[in-house]
């Protein structure tokens, strides 16, 4: 691969990250929220007054906000994500909220040049106060890459390129950098992040192999692995302690998943897979119970999407608060070191 390959950290490395800390802690499982809070389907207007709904999320001490990077439509994929470029928005919601962690779910790593990531990423860290968590991807949209003038089948290397020069250039201030990518050693980048790393939480494999993601992942973000069902939880804390018996060392990296939820106005409501299992219709009960299965199986954040649901917004957004968030607490950690920039 021709390039300095950088490892992940465990937590000890984010001691002072209050994005991390917000949402991460061994055994405990915290509560993040998915943009967008209303599907698009070609009319703007469902996203007007989201940034409001953010700050609510920020001041009702939910761990984490999610957008996801979608570069361009595709009509066949049938989903437009949060619809705006993530770095772009995120730096928006950094000045509507305070303590809430910011993260990309998730930033395609094999797509854009790592200099623009991570100049990109680390000016919403610094605008945030530190806040910034990054889930990164190889990318799951073919028809992305020839538009970005790339090969659809080179992404796997691409990604692990990207990361290590990701890494370099945030870490170093006279870096010599060699890469497939780029070449780089009579200048640095500028902002550096505010405690000096950005957390990058990996998306399934991204193409790598077990003992890649063991080594460089600073923590692993996984679809639930059909936890509606009474193996999927089993399933899924053997996923996980596979990956963390690969970690060079130990030491705690967290584990991440998400789930479509349609809740219910019945508490009682079962637990109902619907739209072929995309989304979880369910009451509060079995949404806290599901809750519980990933926290026993080693899961330490969830990222709930509310878009498919069919109540309004205000009445989700309430009764989690109410009824699920303190029964998954989010941590204490460092403040945010916000500034008037």
């Amino acid at each position: 691969m021709n390039c300095t390959v950088t490892s992940g950290a465990d937590a000890s490395a984010f001691a002072n990250h209050p994005g991390y800390r917000r949402m991460f802690a061994p055994d405990q499982l915290t509560l993040g929220i998915f943009l967008p809070l209303r599907f698009y389907e070609g009319d703007m207007a469902v996203l007007v007054g989201q940034a409001q709904w953010v700050s609510e999320i920020d001041r009702l001490g939910f761990a984490a906000v999610w957008v996801r990077d979608v570069p361009l439509f595709d009509p066949s994929f049938g989903d437009a994500g949060q619809v705006f470029d993530p770095f772009t928005y995120l730096g928006y919601l950094a000045a509507h909220t305070r303590q809430v962690a910011l993260v990309t779910g998730s930033a395609v790593f094999s797509l854009r040049h790592p200099i623009d990531l991570a100049k990109a990423a680390a000016t919403i860290d610094r605008l945030s106060g530190g806040r910034l968590v990054m889930g990164i991807a190889s990318g799951d949209r073919a028809v992305e890459f020839p538009a970005y003038g790339l090969e659809h089948g080179e992404r796997a290397e691409r990604f692990a390129q990207s990361v290590d020069y990701f890494r370099q250039l945030l870490a170093a201030t006279a870096p010599d950098i060699q890469s497939p990518l780029g070449q780089l050693s009579d200048a640095y980048l500028l902002p550096k992040p505010v405690t000096g790393r950005i957390p990058l939480i990996v998306t399934g494999s991204s193409r790598q192999s077990m003992q890649w993601l063991g080594e460089q992942a600073d923590g692993w973000l996984t679809y639930p692995d059909s936890t509606h069902n009474v193996m999927g939880p089993r399933r899924l804390a053997e996923k996980i302690r596979s990956w963390r018996d690969g970690i060079p060392g130990g030491g705690f990296r967290p584990h991440m998943t998400n789930e479509w939820i349609d809740l219910a106005d019945d508490p009682d409501f079962p637990r109902t897979p619907m739209q072929g299992g995309y989304v979880l219709k369910t009451g509060r009960k079995g949404l806290i119970e599901l809750l519980g299965e990933w926290r026993e199986a080693g899961v330490n954040h969830a990222a709930l999407g509310i878009q498919m649901a069919q109540r309004p917004v205000a009445e989700i957004i309430e009764e989690l608060a109410q009824e699920v968030l303190p029964l998954f607490p989010t941590p204490t950690g460092p403040e945010p070191h916000l500034q008037q920039w």
